[in-house]
C-alpha cells in the first residue's frame, strides 16, 4: 500500500451504525463495506436493519443487522455484549439514529405556542437521548481500549434557524456540543487514540422530508425552492456524498481531529442568501 492508501485504511475494522435501516446511515454502511469494514447495522425495525444488511451480503460484504432501541440501555448493553463476542471489539460507532416528527413540526399556519410538549419531547429525546446513550454504552469499551472513532449525525438545524423544527434543531444543536464535551473527555482521560467528531449534512432527500421538500410529481415545494436558492450548489445532496467524509473521520487520515461538527451541506451554513 502507498502512504495515501495506509491513512486511510480501515480493512477489517467493525463499524456499528445506528439507525441502520435507514437512508442515511445505508449509505455510509455501504461505504464503510467497499472499504472492506465489517458493518453491523442497529435498528429498532430488526427487518429493515436485515434487510439492508442482506443486500451488502449479497454484493460480496461483510454485514450484520440487529435489532436496537437506542433509548433503551439495557436493550443497548445487550447489544454490546454481543457484538464483543462477535467481533472482539468496535472501532467505528456511527451515531445515525433520529429525525424529525410531523406531531413536533410547527404546522405552516401554526405557532411555535400550538406545540404539544409530549411531542417535542419524542423528537429531543430520540435525537440528543438516542446520540448520548449508545456513545457510553458503546463507546467505554473504545475508551478502555483507547482506540476507536465516534461520528455523531448532527444538521443544518443546528448551525442555521430552519423554520418549523424546533425540537429537531435543539436537540441536534445539543449533539453538537455533546460531541465537543465528548471529544475533551475521552481525550484527556483516555487519551489520543480514541476521537469524536460530528458530521453536519445539508438537504439530502430522505423518506422523512421527503414530503416537506417535494411535490407529487417530484417537482420542489416552496420549502424545497427555499433550500435550493439558500445552497450555493443550487442542488439537494446526495446520501452517498457523506461517504468522503465518514470514511476520513473514522480512518487515521483524521487522527488529530477530534470535537469538529464538520458541514457537508454544499455551502448552506456559509451562505449569506444574496
Amino acid at each position: 500500500m502507498g502512504f495515501i492508501d495506509d491513512m486511510f485504511n480501515l480493512t477489517g475494522k467493525v463499524a456499528v451504525l445506528t439507525g441502520g435501516g435507514g437512508i442515511l446511515a445505508g449509505s455510509m454502511a455501504e461505504g464503510f463495506a467497499r472499504a472492506g469494514v465489517k458493518v453491523v447495522l442497529l435498528d429498532l425495525y430488526l427487518e429493515k436493519a436485515q434487510q439492508k444488511a442482506a443486500a451488502l451480503r449479497d454484493a460480496g460484504y461483510a454485514a450484520e443487522g440487529f435489532q436496537c432501541n437506542v433509548l433503551s440501555e439495557e436493550n443497548l448493553m445487550q447489544v454490546r455484549d454481543r457484538l464483543l463476542d462477535t467481533y472482539g471489539a468496535v472501532d467505528i460507532l456511527v451515531n445515525a439514529a433520529g429525525g424529525n416528527m410531523p406531531a413536533a413540526t410547527v404546522k405552516p399556519d401554526g405557532t411555535i405556542f400550538d406545540l404539544n410538549m409530549k411531542d417535542l419531547q419524542k423528537v429531543t429525546d430520540l435525537n440528543f437521548n438516542g446520540t448520548v446513550l449508545p456513545t457510553l454504552i458503546l463507546g467505554k469499551p473504545m475508551a478502555e481500549r483507547n482506540s476507536g472513532s465516534i461520528i455523531n449525525i448532527s444538521s443544518m438545524a443546528s448551525l442555521r434557524v430552519i423554520s418549523r423544527v424546533v425540537g429537531y434543531a435543539a436537540a441536534k444543536a445539543a449533539v453538537d456540543n455533546f460531541t465537543r464535551w465528548m471529544a475533551v473527555e475521552l481525550a484527556v482521560k483516555f487519551g489520543d487514540g480514541i476521537r469524536v467528531n460530528a458530521i453536519a449534512p445539508g438537504f439530502l432527500l430522505t423518506e422523512q422530508n421527503r414530503t416537506l421538500l417535494t411535490n407529487e410529481d417530484g417537482s420542489f415545494t416552496e420549502r424545497g425552492r427555499d433550500v435550493i436558492r439558500g445552497t450555493p450548489f443550487r442542488r439537494m445532496g446526495d446520501p452517498q456524498e457523506l461517504v468522503g467524509t465518514v470514511l476520513w473521520l473514522a480512518s487515521d487520515a483524521s487522527r488529530f481531529v477530534t470535537g469538529t461538527v464538520v458541514p457537508v451541506d454544499g455551502g448552506f451554513s456559509v451562505a449569506t442568501g444574496v
